[in-house]
């Protein structure tokens, strides 16, 4: 079920970093690493972690940088399946 914009403006709240991405009704967030070595394996650990959730990522790379949108298509919008795989988002790129 879609997120209320109060619930969306909570959750964003703690999820520094995080921006609303009006168009998609999902956020994003620009992830940069030291090198491409390092953006590969970050994208790896979500990869994995997103498989596990059955909830998948919209995003690009380019050399050390990692852009990422979250909505639920099925839904028609930002979710709490979206608030969750962020979280799991933060803490890959902190690993």
């Amino acid at each position: 079920m879609k997120l209320s914009d109060q619930e969306r403006d909570d959750a964003l709240r703690q999820l520094p970093g995080w921006q609303y991405e009006a168009e998609a009704d999902g956020i994003g967030r620009r992830f940069e690493f030291g090198d491409f070595a390092e953006a590969f394996a970050f994208m790896t650990r979500v990869a994995l972690a997103a498989e596990k959730a059955d909830h998948h990522p919209e995003w690009s790379n380019v050399w050390n940088k990692v852009d990422i949108l979250l909505t639920t298509h099925s839904d028609g919008g930002l979710t709490a399946k979206d608030i969750a795989l962020a979280k799991i988002i933060d803490k890959a790129a902190s690993a």
